[in-house]
């Protein structure tokens, strides 16, 4: 791997603070667990705070333990959020995966505890760790046990209740305390001190996690050579309260985060008294071989002034993490505001700023269609990003090369795309994305199940993809962000300015005969509707009407079988978590009865696709794909990629306030080493519909954006990785647009475009009123408010799948229709859920 893909993968995160939102402090002395916080002088630069742990240094009885010569690093430990981190390891042994009866052989558990031991406090306390809500075998809290109860291990006893009968053994159960004080066991105590199993209570599926919830690893698996890494999702407070991880804690003056730990448990060949991997590595024969890492994280929250003026940001997500990342500090200044961003199409944004008094600084990629009386600030530069999880399963059917088969449950870290092979998985044109017992006859019989059989993909991509058996519907398509955005409009550009997937998307064959599913075809002749699939557009439309009715149950179509995700970011979380979105069983119990989300995949099995962003993707520690550019080079969205193809960005405007990265453009053509899906995000307001004290305001942020703001890091008020810094001439471009807005003087009137120019046809905000709306933005007083949010994360995936839309619906409305009902939704980026 390149130093650049490297670099790509590197641990990055992002502090947030609060818009408007306080958190209660807690005192020092209610956190009665040692260790609980990270004192300052402890603390490191998240940046420089990787660790790296042994079996030898942990195990005062690693000579008994699965693996003696474990060594495991952790990327990240210092300055944690809601995040990817990477675990990696030696000195294990080749893992054999779970079965029907068995956890597997030779595999690590990994997951997240909060207390300390109150016999030792340099080790977590289990009864803290989040840990059993996979429910498979070995990976639970609770079991009946191989031992009579007095040959249970002492340090057990006190979770363990005797045989109740000849028919059940002992029993097994660590409960969970939960850091607001609750507790969770299946033990009751009776009359005489003698303890019983209370079977209305499961431990594994509590009010603290369960299935869908649980960040834990119940199985991570090595190579031949005993080497490994996954990249491990770190839950903060926010996503588990349970766990508490981040709770903002005053010590000394200094709101800190209240630390957790990280837990590497080995598993061997059997553990427990039992043949098998079937008992709970929290019993103690297994538990005493843990691997422990204390982190630290960010507080969970920020302060800002009371009474500062509140002032909102709408518009791209593409910039959300660095506003995040600014928003506290700028606050913080003298007389700054506190900002809050609502996170909704640019399109919105750009029109709400070109007709309303003091409407929110708007946030875009692209240019108004409405207004040339805005003025454009740059202030962020990141790209759209293709996330992927694909774990290697060779076929047994098959003579593998050598290497092949060793390298089996490990995930594949280099994939490559072309314009073409985007529109398929846009375009329901793999026959796997659509839902079974379908009628496909009307896909062409050469389109392959999946992206993974497509000659097109095996020819670009390493020989070792031929011979896997990869079968998901989540390698059909790719996570698609619902509702209308420039990230949408970007991607189908890419597509459209290609000629070869311009040709597909028209309905011609690529050269191995697979053709576009015609419900997207761009030529009206070949579409069933008789109307052209428009495109470039700023939104992902599911497009194809089809729809099964299984007996008893609800109709299952393409919304259903393939549901949106909400974003940019929940696309790379869920590429994180190995969530492919899938369909899950009918639930007639269930009321009303229902069809149950798939669960996620454990690593070793994970297929997944997503569209996200190139900061996301970092913040989650996922691999991106290298995609082909205009110079027939594949380039990952790596910084030097980014300023390379912002080095050869044109106007978008005659003005040439906005630009943006035109593949047809020769500068486009010559630049081998620019990142295709590059975009600007610029901010947008009109100084005439403003008050001087919003104008001043809005000035001050987009000079600490282009500014301070683009030194990049991992602290507050730094740029995360995902960005590339602003060129200088941006930066210009920037302080001179915060004077005109700072002075109130609006911009000249841009040339018409010419005849030869033609203005970007969506349903992108373009019309309503144009006299301006008066809108208070008020200043703060009293307490702030908590932050809004009106979007559910990615944190909440309990949801059942909704109800599948009727076929009439959609094939009388058509894919615009859906998609502009899907786009009305909006989501305010929560400073506070980190």
């Amino acid at each position: 791997m390149s130093p650049e893909s490297s670099r790509l993968r590197a641990r990055t995160t992002v502090r947030s603070g609060v818009a408007g939102a306080i958190l209660a402090v807690l005192t020092w002395s209610a956190l009665t667990v040692a260790g609980v916080v990270t004192p300052p002088s402890e603390a490191r630069a998240a940046d420089g705070s990787a660790v790296t742990v042994t079996a030898q240094q942990q195990d005062p009885d690693y000579l008994e333990a699965p693996f003696p010569n474990l060594s495991v690093t952790v990327s990240q430990t210092q300055d944690l959020v809601q995040q990817g981190i990477e675990v990696s390891w030696s000195g294990a042994s080749a893992s054999v995966p779970p079965t029907s009866s068995s956890g597997g052989r030779n595999f690590l558990q990994i997951f997240q505890c909060w207390g300390d031991d109150p016999t030792n406090a340099q080790r977590p306390d289990r009864t803290t760790c989040q840990y059993g809500g996979v429910a498979s075998y070995g990976a639970t809290r609770d079991a009946t046990r191989v031992y009579e109860y007095e040959e249970i291990p002492e340090q057990d006893q006190p979770y363990s209740a005797p045989r109740a009968s000849d028919f059940e053994g002992a029993y097994t159960s660590i409960p969970f305390r939960g850091r607001d004080g609750g507790v969770v066991s299946s033990l009751t105590t009776g009359a005489g001190g003698v303890r019983t199993r209370d079977t209305t209570v499961d431990v594994n599926n509590n009010k603290y996690f369960n299935l869908n919830s649980t960040n834990e690893v119940s199985w991570a698996g090595s190579g031949v050579d005993g080497k490994g890494s996954i990249s491990f999702e770190i839950q903060t407070t926010m996503q588990s309260p349970g766990l508490g991880c981040g709770d903002a804690v005053e010590l000394g003056g200094v709101i800190q985060g209240a630390s957790c730990w990280l837990v590497i448990l080995p598993r061997g060949r059997a553990d427990n008294g039992s043949a098998a991997i079937n008992q709970s590595g929290l019993f103690w024969e297994s538990w005493k071989h843990a691997l422990a890492v204390r982190i630290g994280f960010a507080p969970v929250g920020a302060r800002c002034p009371v009474g500062a003026a509140e002032r909102q940001l709408a518009g791209s997500e593409v910039a959300s993490l660095a506003v995040q990342s600014w928003q506290p500090v700028v606050c913080k200044e003298s007389g700054g505001a506190v900002f809050s961003h609502l996170t909704s199409a640019e399109s919105d944004a750009l029109l709400s700023a070109a007709t309303t008094r003091n409407a929110a600084l708007a946030l875009t990629s692209y240019p108004s269609v409405d207004s040339d009386d805005l003025v454009y600030a740059p202030v962020a530069l990141s790209g759209i990003a293709i996330s992927f999880a694909v774990d290697r399963n060779p076929s047994p059917f098959l003579e593998l090369p050598d290497g092949y088969g060793a390298a089996a449950r490990q995930p594949f870290e280099e994939l490559k795309l072309t314009p073409r092979l985007l529109a398929k998985l846009l375009t329901n044109s793999y026959w796997g994305s659509l839902p079974p017992e379908l009628d496909r006859s009307y896909l062409d019989p050469d389109n392959p199940e999946n992206i993974t059989k497509d000659k097109e993909f095996l020819a670009l991509n390493s020989a070792e993809w031929a011979y896997q058996v990869l079968v998901a519907p989540s390698v059909a398509d790719v996570l698609m962000p619902q509702g209308r955005s420039d990230a949408a409009r970007a991607v189908w550009t890419y597509i459209m300015s290609d000629p070869e997937a311009a040709a597909f998307m028209a309905g011609q064959p690529d050269p191995n005969g697979m053709v576009v599913n015609p419900w997207y075809a761009t030529d009206a002749a070949k579409n069933p509707t008789g109307t052209a699939f428009s495109a470039p557009r700023d939104n992902f439309p599911k497009a194809d009407p089809a729809e099964v009715v299984p007996p008893q149950r609800d109709p299952v179509n393409v919304v259903t079988w393939r549901p949106y995700v909400n974003d940019l970011d929940s696309s790379a979380y869920f590429t994180l978590r190995g969530d492919g979105q899938t369909l899950g069983e009918w639930d007639p119990n269930s009321s009303p009865a229902k069809y149950n989300k798939g669960g996620r995949s454990l690593p070793g099995f994970q297929r997944v696709l997503g569209i996200t962003d190139a900061a996301a993707a970092q913040r989650y520690e996922v691999h991106v794909a290298a995609l082909r550019n205009p110079a027939g080079q594949f380039v990952q969205p790596t910084e030097a990629a980014m300023l390379a193809a912002a080095a050869v960005m044109q106007p978008a405007t005659a003005g040439g306030a906005v630009r943006e990265f035109s593949a047809t453009s020769p500068a486009a053509v010559g630049a081998g080493s620019a990142y295709p899906l590059t975009v600007p995000v610029y901010a947008a307001a009109d100084p005439a519909l403003l008050d001087s004290d919003v104008r001043a305001d809005y000035a001050e942020f987009i000079r600490f954006a282009a500014t301070d703001g683009q030194t990049a890091g991992v602290a507050l008020g730094e740029l995360p990785a995902g960005y590339a810094p602003l060129p200088a001439g941006w930066v210009d471009q920037a302080r001179a647009a915060a004077d005109q807005l700072e002075t109130g003087v609006s911009p000249s009137p841009s040339p018409s475009p010419s005849s030869g120019d033609v203005p970007f046809p969506s349903g992108s905000g373009s019309g309503g009123s144009s006299t301006p709306v008066d809108t208070e933005q008020p200043d703060a007083e009293g307490d702030p408010a908590p932050a809004l949010s009106s979007v559910t994360t990615p944190v909440d995936p309990e949801a059942a799948v909704g109800g599948a839309l009727p076929v009439s619906l959609l094939a009388g409305l058509g894919a615009a229709l859906v998609s502009g009902i899907l786009s009305r939704r909006k989501a305010i980026r929560p400073w506070v859920a980190r």
